[in-house]
């Protein structure tokens, strides 16, 4: 059973009794190690509990595959539903957890199964997706707009103030981990104190890259057309452990905010007003290379090049093409259409 987003927060503050476990897997390792623990403290609030609680290992289980089958059915001596961690599962698992979904019924406890990214064609994933005792849960890395939720909601349970520059600030260098992402909003938060303030200077000094400035690097490069720029970015990137879906959504946010600043100028604004009145704000330091760029595109060929992002994104989801591939080759491309 997939999980969209209407649906995916009541299930995750109180899963549904009928299934019998749940697949959280996607790039984004902090999200779905999140949404696990959520899921898990749903059903036992004290994980400690050892009466309740057990963790598993993939390489536990397929040595011993009727240990999982036993946990699963093994009451708890202390009373209610017990929960089974499992992380780092992959495809070796799927023709195990396939035969214990198909017994969900003797099923007592709530397996709980967390897994990095997996392709369309994953037996682990499409397990989850077509059971009607299993629940999938995609965690994807922070749209713009879940992650300026995130910062808000955050720093406002502590009645901190946040500037215009320092949220840009944050926009651009958080997101790539949601766990990171909450790491650096609550050290930013115990550095301003309750009630406190924070300008582009304390954030700049407090919190660190987690989604790298090399994506940056790589998302700037491809805009200006610098090839060997973005090869060098790129490598440095995918070196960090960003995925290829979260590097290329980057880019896809940053030819959204150029063309949005075409249509500003086809209306009759200057370009240098535009750049300043963008929102979210465009950090000081890149706004000479975002000068180049309104110079370097036209609109037509912008909407060429975002349709060909969309393009690839949706072969990153749909197919089983390597993702690397596809993404280097999509983002030479748009740089490539910089200078015709």
């Amino acid at each position: 059973m997939k999980f969209g987003p209407a649906d995916l927060g009541s299930f995750l503050r109180r899963p549904d009794p009928a299934i019998a476990a749940a697949l959280c897997y996607g790039p984004d390792a902090g999200l779905a190690r999140e949404r696990a623990l959520l899921l898990a403290r749903a059903v036992v609030p004290d994980l400690g509990d050892p009466f309740r609680s057990a963790e598993l290992s993939p390489a536990a289980v397929l040595a011993d595959p009727a240990l999982l089958f036993d946990e699963a059915r093994q009451w708890s001596l202390t009373g209610g539903r017990r929960v089974i961690s499992l992380r780092g599962a992959g495809d070796p698992l799927a023709s195990l957890l396939k035969d214990l979904l198909a017994q969900a019924e003797g099923c007592v406890a709530f397996i709980v199964v967390e897994a990095g990214e997996l392709s369309p064609r994953s037996a682990l994933r499409r397990l989850f997706e077509e059971s009607r005792s299993g629940a999938a849960i995609p965690c994807y890395p922070d749209s713009e707009r879940d992650l300026l939720s995130l910062v808000r909601e955050t720093l406002g349970a502590h009645a901190i103030r946040l500037s215009r520059d320092a949220q840009a600030y944050l926009l651009a260098h958080l997101g790539g981990d949601r766990l990171l992402t909450r790491c650096e909003l609550e050290k930013l938060a115990l550095y301003a104190g309750e009630g406190g303030a924070i300008a582009l200077d304390e954030a700049r000094a407090v919190v660190g890259d987690s989604a790298a400035l090399s994506l940056d690097d790589a998302v700037l490069a491809a805009a200006e057309g610098d090839a060997s720029g973005l090869q060098r970015a790129l490598a440095r990137v995918l070196e960090e452990g960003e995925s290829p879906v979260s590097v290329l959504r980057a880019l896809l946010r940053h030819f959204s905010r150029l063309h949005a600043l075409f249509a500003e100028i086809a209306s009759g604004k200057p370009a240098e007003a535009a750049l300043r009145a963008a929102r979210p704000l465009i950090f000081y330091k890149h706004m000479e290379s975002w000068k180049r760029q309104l110079a370097l595109w036209s609109e037509p060929r912008l909407r060429e090049a975002l349709a060909a992002l969309d393009r690839a994104e949706f072969l990153m989801k749909q197919t089983g093409f390597p993702a690397e591939s596809l993404l280097r080759d999509a983002l030479l491309n748009a740089a490539q259409k910089a200078r015709p």
